[in-house]
């Protein structure tokens, strides 16, 4: 587990690396905050194409094969990122990683195997403090080599920075990573007849309390996708923030993801359970969006950040976990794949609705729709509070062996 998460920390250091520079990256060749917002959901569409194809493939070869063809892909979209001197190249590239981003679904797919019941969200948290851990340093290291003005910023260096991050993720799994799925569940897949798309996910949305868990899972992130898109421009107008001062805020951001999720999220879970978790991270989310537009100093911005932080950092493993619960061992790569598919559909609507409203409204108005779309999400997770909890109780007593006995592979 530890390798695991060293390479998916190594990648996002990448990936989080060029988020504080993309919208300005857009303004650079005179874009308007609309098609900043496309260009910013480009990545996810490539996303939402490609995830549930990579989690079938997941089960079909193996969960290593797939990190290593996914990984080589990003460290090529990141170098066409840096080439892009136009703004239908700099679509091309973001639409093209996001096809090659099957390493996220993956990821929790690998971790589903090597976990049991018991200790499914502590794993999910652990791959999810990754993804914080490379947020504090990734954005943090963009907005540094991008430069504190958005009129000089430097956007071919952070870009090729990107691509070796991930050229390094990408050797230390094909050297150190060991393959997660046995080769029987694979030989059992590879019999199975196929599904196409549509079928997967009538079938994810098909089982009992799963639907509405990648509902769920869909709104939290179309709110939080776009808060991510518009922040910068928003933060550009407020306090004439540049690509710096926003990776910066994103690092912090990152910072308070980690600490929750990688220690945090399995104690929290323990105690409250993933369903509460639910719960309480949309509350979160709807408290801190209702407060970023009545942030009129970078200390109630901070405070804002915080809440938003924590609201996503527990709602997301928390619904990752409980899906996981409600699949079979021999779907997990398939079931984590809708589901990321179903997410990234939101980063590709969130934003582009996010951008609607910064254009037409104001800056303020993604942040005041966030939150009523998160309230939404609040009541719709207390109404089904009790089958989650009855869902995770039934998983536990199917399970086999004590808790916290299963083996991490490294």
């Amino acid at each position: 587990m530890l390798t695991l998460f060293l390479i998916v920390f190594i990648d996002l250091v990448g990936f989080g690396i060029v988020i504080p520079l993309l919208p300005f990256y857009g303004e650079h060749f005179l874009a308007d905050p609309f098609t900043v917002s496309l260009m910013m959901a480009s990545y996810s569409l490539g996303q939402f194409i490609a995830a549930p194809l990579w989690g079938r493939l997941s089960d079909t070869i193996g969960r290593r094969p797939v990190l290593i063809v996914s990984l080589f892909g990003a460290v090529l979209s990141y170098i066409a990122l840096g080439f892009a001197d136009t703004l239908w190249m700099l679509f091309a590239a973001r639409i093209f990683g996001g096809l090659m981003a099957g390493n996220i679904s993956t990821a929790f797919a690998y971790i589903a195997d090597i976990t049991t019941p018991a200790n499914r969200a502590k794993g999910m948290g652990l791959v999810g403090a990754a993804f914080g851990l490379g947020f504090i340093a990734g954005p943090a290291i963009g907005g540094i080599l991008a430069g504190s003005d958005p009129a000089t910023a430097d956007f071919q260096t952070p870009a090729f920075v990107a691509a070796g991050m991930s050229m390094v993720a990408l050797l230390m799994t094909f050297a150190l990573l060991k393959e997660s799925l046995p080769a029987e569940a694979r030989a059992k897949r590879t019999h199975q007849p196929r599904q196409n798309r549509l079928k997967q996910f009538k079938d994810a949305l098909g089982r009992p309390g799963v639907g509405l868990l990648i509902l769920l899972s869909f709104l939290a992130t179309f709110v939080f996708a776009g808060m991510e898109t518009t922040f910068a421009m928003w933060s550009r107008r407020q306090f004439g923030w540049g690509p710096e001062q926003n990776g910066y805020l994103f690092a912090f951001i990152g910072l308070i993801a980690a600490a929750l999720q990688g220690g945090a999220v399995g104690r929290l879970a323990k105690r409250f359970g993933e369903a509460n978790l639910i719960v309480q991270g949309a509350f979160a989310l709807a408290l801190g969006m209702a407060l970023i537009p009545f942030s009129t100093s970078v200390e109630w911005l901070l405070v804002a950040m915080v809440i938003v932080a924590y609201g996503f950092s527990v709602i997301n493993p928390a619904l990752n976990s409980l899906i996981s619960l409600r699949t079979d061992s021999g779907t997990q790569g398939q079931m984590m794949g809708v589901a990321r598919s179903a997410t990234t559909m939101a980063r590709v609507v969130g934003p582009a609705w996010a951008g609607i409203l910064f254009a037409q409204l104001g800056k303020e108005w993604p942040y005041y729709a966030g939150t009523l779309l998160m309230l939404v999400v609040a009541v719709l997770a207390l109404r089904s509070l009790k089958d989650n909890q009855d869902a995770k109780a039934k998983a536990l007593s199917a399970a086999e062996g004590p808790e916290d006995t299963s083996a991490p592979i490294d």
